[in-house]
């Protein structure tokens, strides 16, 4: 082989090198030294006077805003999203982020995608449900719900946070590949408790005027909301034994 035919493949070859030098020290900042920075500062953020009016994510920076209560058991809740046209998400996996990726760059539907993992009351979510938009998992809504150890009326309240995907980027405070959510989460909070409506799945819907005392903020990626801060209470119907 000539020295002419071999330069491109040396040149190729170091400029591959370099690539995955430097995609080495995005994975190191973005998943390991930014986290363990958010660990640190997160005793003293503001946002986090809310209490458990707001999520949280791994590294306990505040996530997104409590905005929706439902109150039934676990079937009645699965029941009424599936019939209102909400599908169950998949548990994050390193699969299921890559597939959702993959999905996202080629405009390939999926129902199933994982959404990101919140914490309230100490632990990840419950239940997860998502509805797509279009045929790209970048764009879609999604609902995390958690079961409180307080019933309401006998029956169990599960508190939730409903959000609109509406890109993928990367986070503004790690550097990972995250969801960003649009800011009006009410609308989003009122447009899950029309379609249980529609579905005939809900008996009666009551108001908790300033449930929420911060009415804006920003989530664990940076992401800005607001709300106008009441929260609903969706009394579901009861599945029939």
């Amino acid at each position: 082989m000539s020295d002419h035919a071999s330069h491109p493949r040396r040149r190729a070859s170091h400029w591959g090198k370099i690539v995955l030098v430097l995609l080495a020290i995005y994975l190191l900042i973005a998943y390991i030294v930014m986290p363990q920075l958010d660990r640190r500062k997160v005793h003293r953020h503001p946002d986090l006077e809310a209490g458990e009016h707001l999520t949280r994510t791994g590294t306990g920076l505040p996530g997104d805003p409590l905005d929706i209560s439902l109150v039934g058991s676990e079937a009645d809740v699965v029941l009424a999203l599936h019939a209102a046209g909400w599908d169950p998400a998949d548990p994050l996996s390193f699969d299921s982020s890559v597939r959702i990726a993959v999905d996202t760059v080629f405009n390939k539907p999926d129902p199933n995608a994982p959404v990101s993992t919140l914490y309230l009351f100490g632990r990840k979510e419950d239940l997860a449900f998502e509805k797509p938009v279009g045929h790209s998992p970048k764009e879609r809504h999604h609902v995390r719900l958690w079961k409180s150890k307080e019933p309401k009326d006998g029956r169990p309240l599960w508190l939730g946070s409903a959000t609109h995907d509406i890109g993928v980027e990367l986070s503004r405070t790690t550097g990972q590949v995250t969801h960003h959510i649009a800011a009006d989460v009410d609308t989003e909070r009122d447009m899950l408790i029309s379609e249980l409506s529609a579905a005939k799945h809900v008996l009666e819907t009551t108001w908790i005027d300033g449930y929420q005392t911060v009415l804006q903020g920003r989530n664990g990626g940076g992401d800005p909301w607001h709300t106008d801060g009441r929260l609903p209470v969706v009394k579901l119907t009861e599945t029939q034994p």
